[in-house]
């Protein structure tokens, strides 16, 4: 994981110093569908094939993206694939959109509950998290059944955990203490 993230960064800096502010938004939707594409196990086995060539790969993902895409994320795509980095597209897209949120003073919040959660319900965890980073957040939530209960919320690289599974954790830590 280390290495594609070695090999992710240079390209999403470059997209990003390479693009205004204005455009970045519309772009970091436009790369994360590429990621997406570029995650699907078929369409990696297809680009793996020697006898396929770079433009076949390049249609077939511009294809699959179904938008037209604006010229620097056409440019940043054939880069990609000419230099055969199409495995780290998906990590690439990651810091682009981590890069792009940094400038806008945005941060992703990564919400991992036991149980399926409404936006209402997110909204209340998210404002207080917002005053105590002083930023405004981005959630994304993720069903973890392995916490039995709560949530546990990660920005960045702090950890809020407030989840069954956290608390049992601590006892158990305790009584061994």
């Amino acid at each position: 994981m280390a290495e594609l993230a070695t090999i992710a960064r240079p390209y999403a800096e470059a997209l990003f110093k390479a693009t205004s502010e204005a455009e970045q938004s519309v772009l970091v939707e436009q790369v994360g569908a590429l990621a997406q594409i570029a995650s699907d196990p078929e369409l990696r086995t297809f680009a793996d094939n020697p006898r396929v060539t770079v433009e076949q790969i390049y249609g077939v993902i511009t294809g699959a993206a179904k938008v037209a895409l604006a010229p620097a994320v056409a440019n940043f795509l054939r880069t990609v694939l000419d230099n055969g980095r199409l495995a780290a597209l998906p990590l690439m897209a990651e810091m682009f959109q981590t890069l792009v949120h940094a400038r806008q003073g945005v941060a992703e919040a990564r919400v991992y509950s036991a149980y399926p959660i409404s936006d209402a319900q997110v909204a209340e965890i998210i404002g207080p998290l917002e005053k105590r980073f002083g930023r405004k957040l981005e959630a994304k939530v993720e069903v973890d059944a392995g916490l039995i209960g709560g949530v546990r919320v990660v920005v960045g690289d702090e950890v809020l955990d407030t989840s069954v599974k956290a608390r049992l954790e601590r006892m158990k830590s305790a009584l061994l203490a």
